[in-house]
């Protein structure tokens, strides 16, 4: 596959999306098979939104991992003392949308070249990663991330990890979905924080 076929678009999965019959019942999921991936990529407010609106996801949660304090505070988390990350959980059915396509989603919102933080975040918690739970993820985790070092969208290195889980840790009820909300301050921070800038730049041709 080459590199620069292998990003996909909300626009392009849409128009090829079929919706299955065991999909939804009375508007809610109803396929019994789900998997999961673990995906950091700076602040967790502006990582659910853009998991959240692909068919196939059954949910996104935002919380922390990859630390050594068990049910570590938000607060605790920002001091920098845990090690974890803030990172968002997502369950989703891979008959409808596979893990290849979430890693495509992932990649457009950050910047992989930032060892530091994510734009205006900065330190460890706000670094990016990518969280693999079995060999088949870890494996397209590097696929993936070796096309995106190809595709030669940036001229610096990529840092991004790509990290065996570990425990996650759920973030307090006021952090979920925050988005929807608080979607007046999500929007100035999405805006503010330098992300959206960002990310029109370097992805406008994918729209």
């Amino acid at each position: 596959m080459q590199a620069n076929e292998y990003f996909y678009t909300l626009t392009t999965f849409l128009l090829k999306y079929k919706e299955p019959k065991c999909m939804r019942e009375g508007g809610k999921m109803t396929s019994d098979k789900y998997e999961q991936a673990i995906f950091a990529g700076g602040c967790f407010w502006c990582m659910v939104k853009p998991f959240d609106q692909w068919p196939g996801i059954k949910k996104v949660v935002s919380g922390y991992t990859g630390g050594v304090v068990p049910n570590p505070t938000y607060e605790e988390v920002c001091q920098g003392t845990t090690g974890h990350y803030e990172a968002v959980q997502i369950t989703y059915d891979p008959s409808i949308i596979s893990y290849e396509q979430l890693l495509d989603i992932f990649w457009q919102q950050i910047d992989p070249t930032d060892p530091g933080g994510q734009f205006y975040d900065r330190g460890q918690s706000y670094q990016t990663a990518i969280f693999y739970l079995n060999d088949e993820q870890k494996q397209k985790a590097e696929q993936s991330k070796q096309a995106l070092e190809e595709s030669r969208r940036f001229h610096k290195p990529i840092v991004t990890k790509i990290l065996p889980a570990t425990d996650f840790f759920e973030a307090e009820e006021y952090h979920q979905n925050y988005y929807k909300k608080n979607p007046d301050h999500y929007n100035r921070y999405f805006i503010g924080s330098g992300r959206a800038t960002f990310i029109e730049k370097h992805w406008r041709d994918k729209e």
